[in-house]
């Protein structure tokens, strides 16, 4: 007989989120040191929390819920990557682990939620009270030949995350982020978060991100998230100001050379539907749609 079990997420739990992630959405790259860091160093200010849903002592469903630090608007809460694995559908497994999210939403005093969904769970997220809104489409990119290092135009200057003072790193990130296309404003990116989430992050390579300077002025980035051969595009934007200049072009695909000179064989990435600018420098790079994810929003009361 089966015992089912939804409980905390705890640090050991790493190994087993991982390979059921890599079941469920394989074009996520998250390593298990990476995840164990996530449980056991949860983001501050963000009243993080993660459920598991177990089966015979087996993970296989997840969820996180927190609030969101990056916005100035107002009381929004998060519900990242909830899913079960195929073969434990359809047993009550999922709306175990929302309503876990939803509870710690409440207590946090969330009010206006937001989610995402691949496409043929839509009719899950309408019926527990969501509302899709926006596509985010995911890409990936064979890294096998490696892309050739760009060749920067006098006064750009590709240089590597190892050799950047983090602080300037994000300022680029906060300011290029500030009009990403999305269902609340990412505007409010400060240091510490950035610090604990990117900076800190066991999975960055620094070798492999790539920071343009002109002038002496960081202006754009693209940075690399990696576990073993596969990367993760974790931003790459350029500060207003300095855009229409193909920056952000030059910056990943030198990103994406010391990536895969260095044994990563793929990388993946995504981009809101509005986000024009960028899917058009990933189409121009190679990189080829993989799969799809709805924003869902819904009220909390």
């Amino acid at each position: 007989m089966t015992e089912d079990l939804i409980r905390r997420a705890r640090p050991e739990d790493a190994a087993g989120v991982v390979a059921l992630r890599t079941v469920v959405h394989p074009y996520l790259v998250r390593g298990v040191e990476s995840t164990r860091r996530m449980i056991a160093e949860p983001p501050p200010a963000e009243d993080w929390a993660a459920w598991v849903a177990e089966v015979d002592g087996q993970v296989v469903g997840w969820v996180s819920a927190y609030r969101n630090s990056h916005t100035s608007a107002a009381n929004v809460g998060e519900i990242s990557t909830l899913h079960v694995h195929p073969a434990h559908r359809l047993r009550g497994l999922g709306t175990a682990l929302l309503d876990a999210a939803l509870g710690h939403l409440r207590l946090i005093g969330a009010k206006r939620l937001l989610t995402w969904s691949q496409p043929d769970s839509l009719p899950f997220a309408r019926r527990h009270g969501f509302t899709p809104s926006r596509e985010l489409r995911y890409s990936a990119l064979d890294l096998r030949p490696a892309p050739p290092m760009p060749e920067p135009p006098p006064a750009v200057r590709l240089l590597t995350a190892t050799e950047v003072d983090p602080r300037r790193i994000h300022r680029v990130d906060a300011e290029s982020s500030m009009d990403e296309p999305g269902d609340v404003p990412t505007d409010a990116l400060g240091y510490d978060i950035w610090h604990h989430e990117v900076w800190e992050n066991v999975g960055l390579d620094r070798d492999a991100s790539t920071v343009a300077e002109v002038d002496g002025t960081l202006v754009a980035i693209s940075l690399v998230k990696r576990d073993g051969d596969r990367m993760w595009s974790d931003f790459t934007g350029t500060v207003p100001g300095h855009r229409g200049r193909g920056l952000a072009r030059l910056a990943k695909q030198a990103a994406l050379h010391r990536a895969a000179t260095s044994g990563v064989r793929t990388a993946y990435t995504s981009n809101d539907e509005a986000n024009a600018p960028m899917l058009a420098i990933n189409a121009r790079l190679g990189y080829r749609p993989v799969a799809a994810q709805w924003s869902c929003l819904r009220d909390l009361t």
